[in-house]
């Protein structure tokens, strides 16, 4: 009989052992020296679905943001309103425009007066309206006003259970009349004045600084003052260091 044909090629038998896997790795193939090295990643697909931006496109402007809409309108605040009483009608009469306004202002009544019948108007307070208290004196600078200070006296009625505000305007240099004999807590509010705004009390007992040093220049509460400046040249004549300021 004639022999079994064999294929084109001899089939090499397996050696023997575990049947080969799946999972067993094939050996890689060397590369020869100089060949080019495959791409780390393929190149990925172009999005045609996206527009590229063109040097047309860069010329144009960018549209202007969106305006924000306006916040509401800001509540408007207090204004001092027009004060009617007994106590005013009888002032007006006796000193006409000496006394300069009358209102009142978040329920507090005030009384803007001359200058000249200040101290006057005060008394009147005190012996005729039972004002047995000053309850503070202070000052207010206005640098470009005609009159730059307002005086303020706040005062109290422990009979009445009420309070009143004179306020009168000074201007730079003009003097005013102590109220200590009227009231002795005056001594020590007219110091303050007299130390923070330089106004002078006539007739004051004691007037001198009452915060700051005898030797401090000038008068820390007026608005242009500088007091970090004032205040290294105290330290450094006085102390002889240098100013923490």
């Amino acid at each position: 009989m004639p022999e079994e044909s064999k294929g084109p090629e001899a089939v090499s038998p397996l050696p023997k052992g575990d049947p080969p896997s799946a999972e067993t790795p094939t050996p890689a193939k060397p590369v020869a020296a100089g060949a080019a090295k495959p791409p780390a990643s393929a190149a990925k697909p172009v999005d045609t679905t996206k527009s590229v931006p063109t040097a047309t496109d860069a010329a144009k402007p960018a549209a202007p943001a969106a305006a924000k809409p306006a916040g509401p309108a800001r509540p408007a605040g207090p204004v001092p309103e027009p004060w009617t009483s007994e106590l005013v009608a009888e002032l007006k009469k006796q000193y006409g425009s000496g006394i300069r306004e009358a209102n009142t202002y978040l329920g507090q009544h005030y009384l803007l007066v001359d200058s000249a019948i200040a101290f006057e108007i005060l008394r009147r307070m005190r012996d005729e309206r039972l004002y047995d208290y000053c309850v503070d004196i202070t000052a207010v600078h206005w640098p470009k006003r005609e009159q730059p200070f307002d005086v303020v006296y706040v005062l109290y009625s422990f009979h009445d259970n009420t309070r009143i505000r004179i306020k009168t305007l000074i201007k730079e240099g003009e003097h005013v009349q102590s109220a200590v004999n009227l009231w002795p807590t005056a001594n020590w509010l007219e110091r303050e004045v007299f130390d923070m705004f330089g106004i002078v009390f006539d007739g004051h007992p004691d007037l001198k600084r009452i915060l700051l040093p005898d030797g401090w220049k000038g008068h820390p509460l007026r608005k242009d003052y500088d007091i970090l400046l004032q205040d290294k040249e105290w330290v450094q004549i006085n102390l002889g260091i240098e100013s923490g300021q």
